[in-house]
């Protein structure tokens, strides 16, 4: 059940701002480089297990609005960094601080998703199980979004000849916009 939660939380379009997230962090890789694009959204994932298993265990909290606010701030700067960073992927040292911040970042929209988790284990007393299972889900949802992203970016650059650079750049900046646009809207 937690499972099924997770994949429906991750894969809500109503909640697409993860989704979103998400699809900024496929803008600068294609197919070749699926690996590169697991390993970031599996630092995401730890990094939003952690603070929903300390949110869910009371351990640490933090003011909703504030995490409603720096959810769209961590696509921006994801978007921003597509476009302006210009992509090595020879350069160990890039990837590996795209893989503290992509986890920094998951520490936020962990927040984000502890007041849902939470209100889902309601009275329960052991949250490991569910917890581990509610992630489980998110992840495979994820995946699911990375595995459509990489197969777009495979259509539009190989198959109908965009250029990458386009591709990054179009793609990181829907998402800063939308990202934008929920940002105003939030504060």
């Amino acid at each position: 059940m937690y499972f099924e939660l997770g994949l429906q939380h991750i894969l809500d379009i109503n909640g697409y701002d993860h989704i979103l997230f998400v699809l900024a962090l496929c803008a600068t890789y294609q197919v070749k480089e699926w690996k590169k694009i697991v390993i970031l959204v599996t630092a995401f994932t730890i990094g939003h297990s952690l603070t929903l298993a300390l949110a869910a265990l009371d351990v640490v909290s933090f003011d909703p609005m504030i995490i409603e606010i720096l959810i769209p701030v961590t696509i921006i700067l994801t978007g921003l960094v597509n476009i302006f960073l210009k992509p090595n992927s020879a350069d160990t040292n890039l990837l590996r601080v795209k893989y503290f911040i992509t986890f920094i970042f998951g520490l936020i929209h962990g927040f984000g998703f502890s007041n849902y988790f939470r209100a889902l284990l309601s009275k329960a007393a052991a949250i490991v199980k569910p917890l581990f299972f509610f992630n489980v889900g998110v992840e495979v949802g994820q995946l699911i979004i990375v595995a459509i992203a990489i197969l777009l970016s495979y259509f539009f650059i190989n198959k109908l000849k965009v250029n990458a650079k386009y591709w990054n750049f179009g793609l990181s900046g829907v998402a800063i916009l939308v990202a934008l646009k929920l940002l105003f809207e939030r504060i």
